[in-house]
């Protein structure tokens, strides 16, 4: 069952209730208002304090008197967004320039020869690249493990396949799995579980996090009975 007809069957039982005392009803109602109106006021609030915060960071690099001069004494939102992304065009255009190349170069060799920020600007860097990959297969299937004992299951992402010496010392097939924590799936733990204690599963990414986020809540549907039902 969807979770659109879910939140319908939950408003109709309800609304429908004819024969409950005046409190009751009133009770139903304010469920059925939360219902209706808790996700989109959620979803808004969420955006609009994105926009805010983007907008409060990346405005600053324009000039008082030029932003006054365009849109007066009103804000504009999504300003912000819109200069961060042309920022970012503009960047990656001059990037991919030989001069461009060239001053990436400069600035990386400097970089590279300051004690602890060469570490973590190359940690940074790798990660990027390898999320931002066309081939890469980070973050883009969802598995379940026995974890943290046996006989207890947690959902993980795949990141990549194990290589160098952690899978010249390990004896089986190693894949490098991110167990993310729950309802902050940003931390978590990066285990490396042979390739025959993995389960692989349907579900998108997105519907991964959903469900760790909600912390079991919000349940994906089951492909698998789908496929079998075709």
């Amino acid at each position: 069952m969807s979770e659109e007809n879910k939140t319908e069957d939950i408003l109709d039982g309800h609304t429908k209730a004819s024969n409950v005392s005046a409190v009751a009803r009133l009770r139903g109602y304010l469920i059925a208002g939360i219902l209706v109106t808790a996700p989109i006021s959620i979803t808004v609030y969420l955006t609009w304090g994105f926009l805010n915060f983007i907008d409060s960071r990346v405005t600053k690099i324009i000039p008082e008197t030029l932003y006054q001069d365009v849109y007066g004494v009103t804000t504009l939102p999504g300003l912000g967004l819109i200069v961060a992304l042309a920022f970012f065009i503009v960047i990656g255009f001059v990037a991919t320039n030989f001069m461009g190349r060239f001053f990436i170069r400069m600035a990386e060799y400097v970089v590279n020869r300051v004690p602890v920020i060469r570490t973590i600007y190359s940690a940074i860097k790798q990660i990027f690249e390898t999320i931002m990959a066309s081939k890469s297969q980070a973050f883009r299937e969802v598995v379940m493990l026995e974890y943290p004992r046996k006989g207890t299951w947690s959902i993980g992402f795949v990141t990549g396949k194990t290589e160098g010496e952690v899978q010249r010392v390990t004896k089986a097939d190693t894949i490098n799995v991110f167990v993310p924590t729950t309802p902050n799936p940003t931390s978590g733990y990066l285990l490396f579980v042979p390739k025959t204690e993995l389960i692989y599963l349907d579900m998108t990414v997105e519907e991964g996090v959903k469900l760790v986020v909600s912390a079991g809540i919000i349940t994906p549907p089951d492909r698998g009975v789908e496929k079998k039902s075709t």
